[in-house]
């Protein structure tokens, strides 16, 4: 007779096992999402260097200085002129369409009054909606129109005569990340960021189908009654597929990108190791305090969904609230995120990383020790499975659409996970989401500066500087040697050297550069730093220029026409103060409201199969028209009520509005019913859709991108995003929201000068 296993550990990790290989669900959820997630976020990101956004020219003058203007523009790598309209309600046209993020208007009479000395204005817009594809083509507008500037100068006049005083221009040389790569900060972060929902989630379906499925009392005697066994067993094979897909993210980043590693291994590893325990616990935790599968999971992505904004990924850290960088400073990703960036892109010693590795295993050691105290106290009680309550099914088939109407409405009430998705998950997510990037931009970035003129001049460009509303003088080393260990540890994010007889050069009518050595890791931080600097530069040169004089009287003028003959403002239109809410909260409110209504009616879809039902068509309306009006507070609260209480655009019409969303909702209804048609179980749509999120977003908010990442070799990648909902309906409701209407003229859009703009 075979004896009987021994019980402990090994016993319960190997009826684990055995599970994860033969329930449908887990392989899918631990292997296919990464890699789904993977291949689509590597699609993303495969030209790490946004090249060719799309501009339109409009050239109302139609010259030869005009065409000078057009040739630079077309030259610029991260530029490619898609039309030359006749009028800006055509280029606005265009923007809407999104054939092209920027426009140029050259006005009639340029070389004219060029050669007049006038001083010509050239408007260049951008649609900074799209926040990070502006944020490309406002450096392409600024550096070719710039140079169009003296090209077409001195073709039209001869070269600009001398100033009487020097000026001051700022040089940027980036010495973090010089080719400003996108994936060397996005993608090294959103690959263990889908990783983690996917660990929090895939421990919480592995304790939750104790409760459900399988046997909470088979599972504590596995482990001989003990809890600490018990839990460890559980999570061990969970543990071990994870930690191999932690050790491949560096090759894809490195074997497919070129993206380096620079710091020290073990720390790294070990990071990756307490962040998949600290995840695994969370899940399981969450599983163990409401003792139901379905409410477990909402819960637990309720906490991991959002963690791209409040580990400091989404919106750096020093820009976060209150509410943001406490609730952050309890997610162990944002710490691991620490150290991967400390050790990963800067090579750090390793006492500049202690301080989040300690933070990260605290948090490790403290889930983990809930979760095993919380087991225990099942354990210990007398019915460790708590009862699951099934909806009651109708008696009859309900008739009509009306029937399927109310059957719905009766599962919605009946059924916990659904009521939280359609109902509380809305109010929750639209209140909770948001925080991290309510500050909207960053202010008081610190960086350092280096004076080695020590001058009056040089104490007026610390003073301006620190003066200045985006930068803040963190830091006045002695060597620049000093200020770049300051900048590799991240108490500054920018070095401003000034050199030595800056004062007598400016003095003599020379032109001082000033070079900034700065960290480009992270690229929001790096453009808003370097616009803040060279700011607050450009300004003390032009009072330089002025000579006391003031800064808007004849003298100036001429004085400005004899170095800039012409002057080109830089527009900005949908955003114009450059908010990071305004940019990525309306895209995550069309998800959120996207993924909670297809989770729900997969959800109701599996039970509602299960029951008797009536013909096809009708069940399917009926329960369509019940979706929509039971959504109807969520999307008042989203597209109505949360965008003027948080300061975002609000020109659409109710009735538009309605509109665009009755198609959405239903449509996306109608989508959940087809996919939970495939379904046995009503979690499994909460982890497919949860996992999945992530990559969905950066399909969404990245749409300079999106012409970019086109790889036949990835289809499921490529096309994901046409098959969704979410993805006509945003780029409607965007419109609808800035301009006011659906169809607009360039006015209307806001294709005009302001007091808004940029002037170079």
């Amino acid at each position: 007779m075979r004896p009987a296993p021994k019980r402990g550990f090994w016993l319960v990790a190997k009826r684990e096992w055995r599970w994860l290989l033969h329930d449908r669900l887990a392989p899918i959820l631990i292997f296919g999402v990464p890699l789904f997630a993977f291949a689509v976020l590597t699609a993303v990101f495969s030209h790490p260097v946004i090249r060719d956004l799309g501009v339109v020219v409009v050239d109302a003058d139609r010259s030869d200085t005009s065409r000078i203007f057009v040739e630079h523009v077309a030259a610029s790598p991260s530029l490619n002129i898609v039309e030359r309209p006749d009028d800006l309600a055509s280029a606005a046209r265009a923007i809407r369409a999104g054939k092209a993020i920027s426009a140029v208007y050259i006005p009639a009479d340029f070389e004219r009054d060029l050669k007049a000395g006038r001083r010509p204005q050239v408007v260049a817009f951008y649609n900074q909606q799209f926040l990070t594809a502006a944020g490309v083509a406002l450096s392409g507008l600024s550096d070719s129109l710039g140079s169009a500037v003296d090209s077409a100068a001195a073709a039209a006049r001869g070269a600009p005569q001398a100033s009487r005083i020097g000026s001051l221009v700022a040089e940027t040389i980036v010495l973090v990340n010089p080719a400003r790569n996108y994936a060397l900060f996005l993608l090294r972060a959103l690959l263990p960021m889908v990783l983690h929902v996917v660990i929090a989630l895939a421990a919480g379906y592995a304790v939750g189908s104790e409760f459900h499925r399988r046997s909470m009392r088979t599972w504590l005697a596995c482990a001989g009654g003990n809890p600490i066994i018990a839990l460890a067993g559980k999570l061990a094979p969970l543990f071990a597929v994870f930690l191999f897909l932690m050790l491949l993210l560096p090759l894809i980043l490195e074997g497919l990108l070129g993206i380096s590693f620079r710091g020290h291994a073990p720390m790294v590893i070990i990071a990756a190791m307490l962040l998949i325990v600290g995840y695994l616990a969370l899940g399981a935790l969450m599983q163990l305090l409401v003792r139901d599968l379905a409410t477990g999971l909402g819960l637990t992505g309720l906490i991991v969904s959002p963690a791209f904004g409040y580990a400091g990924v989404g919106f750096p850290i020093l820009g976060l609230n209150a509410f943001a960088l406490f609730w952050g400073a309890l997610q162990p990703l944002r710490w691991y995120m620490a150290v991967l960036f400390g050790q990963a892109a800067r090579g750090l010693p390793l006492y500049d990383s202690a301080r989040p590795f300690a933070v990260l295993a605290a948090l490790a050691v403290l889930y983990t020790l809930l979760a095993f105290l919380r087991l225990r106290a099942i354990a210990a009680s007398t019915s460790p499975t708590a009862p699951e309550v099934e909806p009651a099914a109708p008696s009859a088939a309900p008739r009509g659409i009306g029937g399927a109407f109310l059957a719905e409405w009766q599962r919605v009430l009946a059924i916990r996970g659904a009521f939280l998705l359609l109902v509380v998950a809305p109010l929750v997510y639209g209140i909770y989401y948001p925080q991290p990037y309510l500050n909207q931009i960053l202010r008081k970035i610190p960086i350092a500066v280096v004076d080695n003129d020590l001058s009056e001049l040089s104490r007026s460009i610390v003073q301006t500087l620190d003066a200045s509303g985006a930068v803040s003088v963190a830091l006045q080393a002695d060597t620049i040697a000093d200020a770049r260990a300051a900048l590799d540890r991240g108490d500054a994010f920018a070095v401003v050297g000034i050199p030595p007889g800056t004062e007598r050069d400016v003095l003599k009518g020379t032109t001082v550069h000033v070079p900034i050595y700065a960290d480009a890791t992270y690229l929001f931080i790096f453009r808003s730093m370097a616009s803040g600097i060279g700011v607050a530069i450009n300004t003390l040169s032009s009072e330089l220029a002025a000579g006391g004089a003031r800064t808007d009287g004849s003298l100036v003028k001429a004085a400005l026409a004899s170095t800039s003959p012409a002057e080109v403002l830089l527009q900005p239109i949908f955003n114009p103060v450059g908010g990071y809410a305004s940019y990525v909260v309306p895209a995550a409110f069309v998800l959120i409201l996207q993924q909670m209504l297809l989770t729900a009616a997969s959800m109701l879809t599996v039970v509602a199969l299960a029951q008797p039902g009536g013909g096809a068509f009708a069940t399917v309306l009926g329960r369509g028209i019940a979706h929509l009006i039971i959504y109807l507070p969520a999307l008042a609260l989203y597209l109505i009520v949360l965008p003027h209480f948080y300061g975002f655009s609000t020109l659409g019409q109710p009735l538009q509005l309605f509109a665009l969303a009755s198609v959405f909702v239903l449509a996306t209804s109608f989508m959940g019913q087809a996919v939970g048609a495939w379904f046995k179980h009503p979690e499994t749509p909460t982890l497919i859709f949860l996992g999945t999120s992530l990559p969905q977003f950066f399909r969404r908010a990245f749409p300079g991108r999106a012409k970019q990442s086109q790889n036949p070799c990835l289809p499921a990648a490529t096309y994901s995003r046409r098959i969704s909902p979410s993805t006509g309906w945003f780029g409607s409701i965007n419109w609808a929201q800035a301009c006011g209407r659906w169809r607009t003229t360039g006015a209307d859009c806001g294709l005009l000068p302001s007091s808004t703009s940029r002037s170079r």
